[in-house]
Formats: C-alpha cells, structure tokens, sequence
C-alpha cells in the first residue's frame, strides 16, 4: 500500500494533473471517477496504463464493479494520501493514468460527411468539457481547436466530458486559418457564429460537409478567421443580453446541423 505523498508514483499523478507540459511529455493523462474507469476498463481498457483504489474506495464496490475488477493491476493507496492527490472535491476512490488517444485531420473530413466545430482561442475548461460531450450526443464528426485553446486533457476538462474525450475525434492546429483555408477546398462550408451575423442560425441547409466556428469566451472570433466564413449566422437574443455561454451557443448550433 502507497502511504507517502512523495511516491514518485503519485508524484507523477500530481504533475500530470497540475501540468500541460508533463502530459504531453509522458503521452498520458488522469481520469477520476468510477464512471469513466470502468467505462475505459471495459471498452478500452488498452488505454489504461497505470489505475489506484483508496482503501475505502476498494471496500465500497459493489459485487458487479468487483466481478469488472478482477484481472485489472492495481495499486492501493492510503485513503489520506488518495485525498491530498485528487483533485476533486469528494473523492470516488479510484485514479488512472490514461494514454492519450489519437485523431488526426483526415479522420474527421475524409468520409461523405464533415460535421465539424471549430474553435478559435477558447479558454475555459468547463466550456470544452462540455462542447466535447455535446458534441458527442449530436454526432458531430469531429473538434478542431486553435493551438491556444485550453488543454483537452486538463483534469477539469476530462471531468465534465464524461468520457466523451475518448470517443470525440479532435486536434489542436498551430495554423487555425490555413487550415480552414484547407477545409474550404475539401467542400466544407464555414459557418461563423458572430454578433455581426445577418443569417438567423435556424435558416441555412447546412448540409453534411460543414463547419461551425465558435471563438474565444471574451472576444470572440478574430477579423482574420471571420473573413474566411462562407457565413455569419447569429443567434437571436433578448435586448439586453449581450452574448451567450460558448458552450451553449455551441449546442444550439451543433443541434441545428444535426
């Protein structure tokens, strides 16, 4: 049983969690939560690479998580212990590093259809969490982000994706408008969800080959990838409301294509 906080083990646990830097360097990353453990263990589980039980966590699984356990290396970890590394507020018992999947461009825009969210400079953890899991329930083929978007593996991010990361092609591009440039030669026509939009979102056949930009939480799309739209569509609101939520304007749209 792991007892110390300074086990390299957990020491790698807590730099993965807290640094972008050391999840890219070790190709990996830490879910927690039993939902998306088991999830993993029993539709991925090559994607385990390393999973910790707290001692009340391993006392408090039922018969069918103990049957789904069995076969699976662990190791045990102190309950205190668990608790100064998690990072959540209440603590499910179990930790796993996860390697990273891997999509690439050709993936999301070499079938018949090209359902595509693109999204510029977005920074809030939450805001990805939850696009990437809508994403997912509306079928969308794939997410591309700028490169200055926040981390898709940041625990945060992991958490409220409820395993959606691991079933969601995505990619970061370090050249976010060559490669709308490129998508518009593919046929993918770009929608631009802006406050300067003459088109009512609810209005255009958006068709199979399609992508929905979505920009940063406080200043939107920049000029240069605005001008690269086919399209600006809005979404109507109230007088006094200013913008929405990315996330939720992001689900309104990704709903509207499906």
């Amino acid at each position: 049983m792991i007892t110390s906080k300074s086990n390299p083990q957990l020491k790698l646990i807590t730099a993965l969690l807290k640094k972008r830097s050391t999840r890219e360097e070790e190709h990996a990353f830490v879910c927690e939560g039993r939902k998306m453990f088991f999830e993993i263990l029993t539709q991925n589980p090559s994607f385990l690479v390393k999973t910790y039980w707290s001692e009340s966590g391993l006392a408090s699984l039922s018969e069918a998580e103990r049957e789904l356990l069995a076969g699976c290396e662990f190791e045990t970890v102190s309950d205190a212990v668990f608790d100064a590394v998690s990072e959540t507020m209440s603590p499910q018992g179990v930790l796993a590093i996860v390697r990273m999947p891997e999509y690439d461009l050709r993936s999301m825009t070499g079938g018949k259809t090209a359902k595509l969210l693109l999204l510029e400079s977005l920074r809030d953890p939450g805001n990805l969490g939850t696009i990437l899991r809508t994403a997912e329930a509306a079928g969308m083929d794939g997410i591309i982000l700028s490169a200055d978007s926040v981390d898709v593996f940041n625990p945060k991010v992991v958490r409220s994706t409820m395993g959606a990361i691991l079933r969601v092609p995505f990619c970061y591009v370090e050249d976010f408008p060559a490669v709308l440039s490129e998508l518009k030669e593919q046929d993918v026509t770009l929608y631009a969800a802006h406050l300067q939009g003459s088109v009512p979102y609810t209005e255009p056949d958006y068709g199979e080959r399609v992508g929905i930009l979505i920009g940063n939480e406080a200043n939107g799309l920049t000029d240069e990838v605005t001008a690269l739209a086919d399209v600006r569509i809005r979404i109507p609101m109230a007088v006094q409301a200013e913008s929405l939520n990315a996330a939720v304007a992001a689900a309104l749209l990704m709903y509207q294509v499906r």
